[in-house]
């Protein structure tokens, strides 16, 4: 009798999930934002936000919340009725936090549900003019040349250019320090300045730079050279080969929306991927498209990420004790 009991109910449960799926959404979306507007993750979660709001019939809701890596925002969104009401659009700084931080407010793989990756960024390695080098090659000699005596800067300690740095650091064998800053404006301006001598920026905020002369582009991190900066070789071209470090944009819900919820959602975000304004925002800001946004890929890629980045951090001996 119990069993049947039980049985019974998650029937009824199965059926209000089903009913109240339908009637998603009847009211707007909150889009948690964990950084100032204005920045990457801003600004794709505002284009991809339109077509999403188009295609579920709601409007988005833009929720900057920034603050300690992103943490912030997270926070709120993994504390959100599980209604799909509450999204969170996230970088790979997500995945970096675990290992970073003793403790967290929140558990990172048991408290969202991926919804799907929606685009992945390269970094450009970049120099001041004053840095006489032109390559990869030229960079490494140098560092070995005048060990300890470089600087890279960053937008603070455990960010996304800041372990990329870290991963190319053991990769290529040298040792150059690390000068944090709160944000990645006063990193760009610290370096265009020559107040640090090199950096990982996107290709956004270093592109424009690059073409006036006041900083030179080495390098991409991607696999493959990038269609926005062609002149532009990549790290594996510099003999390093399979080098690869990219950083990704994709949405996250809390856990516990029901899977027809979070399935609504992908499909309004695969539709929205495919909206030539967003394909056309992606190529302005050189990024790259996500060849896929399905939720069981996205898992995957968290997962991995989340592994990867434990790798880094240990070997690279960082940590940052409180947010």
């Amino acid at each position: 009798m119990r069993s049947r009991n039980a049985a019974h109910a998650l029937v009824v449960m199965l059926m209000m999930d089903m009913a109240f799926a339908q009637s998603y959404p009847s009211k707007p979306v909150r889009f948690v934002v964990p950084t100032s507007a204005g920045g990457g993750a801003d600004v794709v979660a505002r284009a991809l936000g339109q077509k999403l709001a188009a295609t579920l019939g709601q409007p988005m809701v833009y929720d900057n919340r920034a603050g300690a890596g992103g943490i912030i925002g997270t926070e709120i969104t993994a504390k959100s009725p599980a209604d799909g009401y509450t999204l969170l659009i996230v970088t790979s700084a997500h995945t970096i936090n675990p290992s970073l931080y003793a403790k967290l407010p929140y558990d990172t793989k048991q408290d969202f549900a991926p919804v799907g990756l929606v685009a992945s960024l390269a970094y450009l390695l970049t120099v001041h003019p004053s840095l006489p080098v032109r390559s990869v090659g030229e960079l490494i000699a140098l560092a070995h040349a005048k060990p300890h005596q470089m600087n890279f800067g960053s937008a603070g300690t455990g960010s996304s250019n800041h372990l990329v740095m870290e991963s190319f650091k053991l990769t290529a064998g040298i040792d150059v320090a690390h000068v944090p800053y709160k944000g990645g404006s006063p990193a760009a301006t610290a370096l265009i300045s020559g107040e640090v001598q090199l950096s990982f920026a996107s290709p956004t905020n270093s592109l424009p730079f690059i073409k006036a002369g006041r900083l030179r582009g080495i390098a991409v991190t991607s696999s493959a050279r990038l269609p926005i900066a062609p002149d532009l070789p990549t790290i594996a071209e510099a003999g390093f080969l399979g080098y690869q470090d990219i950083g990704w944009y994709g949405i996250l819900a809390p856990a516990g929306v029901p899977r027809e919820i979070v399935s609504k959602i992908n499909q309004a975000l695969t539709k929205a991927q495919q909206h030539p304004d967003v394909r056309e925002f992606y190529a302005r800001q050189g990024i790259d498209q996500a060849t896929t946004t399905s939720v069981e890929d996205f898992t995957e890629v968290i997962r991995n990420e989340i592994a990867k980045w434990s790798k880094v951090v240990t070997a690279a001996g960082i940590r940052a004790s409180q947010y």
